[in-house]
């Protein structure tokens, strides 16, 4: 007789569904939290990205082609050496990106970012910048109903997950961490680097010319694009082409 565990894969109860999420909340694993719903641990981990999928996603765009997107992901320092993270943001449209110093790469600390952008920038304006977000399944953007809602509930934003390891799928901010490892090499720790130092990266990455935006800059071209109410916030600006650094000695004490 086989001593494999037989798991009842019916429909998810409302307890059940609470309990996971309460797991999400605690940073549970995914194996604690099944076996104590009596689910397979791939039920759990399939919970958080329900309606939220990269199909879902493809889908939604197909139906609704001129919204704007926003990739988002996390920058980490070296193995072992940073309990500070970078949560970066990409508007697809202009490429512009924005960086915030996390104290630590956990849920409570995205969603406090979110949670302060909404309460600066005005919840309709933050939806209206960020209709959707898509990113990827690590744990830390795995509490996707908080992310979505403030603090009272109201939508502010809708997420979606790229498929496990395609991370080719939001391959466009990929592509601009290259931007942040001119300045702070792979490896080095980022636990010196503060908010001052993002916003000052930010600015110059941002100010950087590119062919594939026919010679303009991600901040030109959203200052076209979209509304300027996070320059204020975030305290954006351009910096002249001849004063741009993309070099280690921009953020050096």
């Amino acid at each position: 007789m086989s001593n494999k565990k037989v798991y009842d894969q019916k429909h998810l109860t409302t307890t059940q569904r609470i309990k996971i999420e309460k797991g999400l909340m605690d940073r549970a694993a995914f194996a604690s939290t099944a076996r104590d719903i009596q689910k397979h641990p791939s039920t759990v981990a399939k919970e958080f990205r329900i309606d939220r999928t990269y199909e879902d996603f493809q889908k939604y765009m197909r139906e609704h082609p001129d919204v704007s997107v926003v990739e988002m992901d996390t920058v980490d320092g070296g193995h072992g050496n940073s309990k500070q993270a970078f949560l970066t943001m990409l508007f697809r449209n202009c490429s512009l990106m924005l960086i915030f110093v996390l104290e630590e790469k956990t849920q409570d600390c995205i969603i406090e970012v979110f949670d302060i952008l909404t309460e600066k920038l005005g919840i309709g304006t933050f939806l209206e910048m960020f209709p959707i977000i898509l990113t990827y399944n690590g744990t830390e953007f795995q509490l996707s109903a908080r992310l979505e809602c403030d603090k009272n509930g109201e939508i502010r934003t809708h997420i979606y997950y790229c498929n496990p390891n395609s991370s080719w799928q939001k391959g466009m901010i990929k592509r601009n961490h290259e931007y942040i490892r001119y300045v702070i090499p792979k490896g080095e720790s980022l636990d010196s680097y503060t908010q001052t130092d993002a916003i000052k990266l930010m600015n110059h990455i941002n100010s950087e010319a590119r062919d594939s935006l026919n010679g303009c800059t991600p901040f030109k071209l959203f200052q076209l694009l979209l509304s300027n109410a996070l320059h204020k916030v975030l305290k954006l600006q351009e910096i002249p082409a001849d004063k741009v650094s993309l070099r280690p000695s921009l953020l050096k004490k």
